[in-house]
C-alpha cells in the first residue's frame, strides 16, 4: 500500500491486490462535493474507498488498521 495515482485522481493509500483505496483526511474533507465525485470514479474503476479521520488514526491506530485488516481479508 502507497500513494499512487488512479486516473486523475492520487489516493493515499492502495492495495491494488484488493481493489482497496485509503484516504486519511482532514476537516476540509467534511462534505466535500470533489471527495463525491472523486468516490464515484474510483468506483467505477473498481475500487472500495475507506476513509478515517486523520485524528481517528492518530488516536485510535489499532482500532483503524483492525478496520482495513478486516476490510482485506
Amino acid at each position: 500500500m502507497r500513494q499512487e495515482a488512479i486516473g486523475p485522481f492520487v489516493v493515499d493509500f492502495i492495495c491494488r491486490e484488493k481493489n482497496l483505496v485509503i484516504e486519511v483526511d482532514g476537516g476540509q474533507h467534511a462534505e466535500n462535493a470533489a471527495d463525491v465525485q472523486r468516490e464515484i470514479y474510483l468506483a467505477g474503476e473498481g475500487y472500495r474507498v475507506m476513509r478515517f479521520w486523520n485524528n481517528d488514526v492518530l488516536s485510535n491506530r489499532e482500532g483503524v488498521l483492525e478496520t482495513i485488516l478486516s476490510a482485506l481479508q
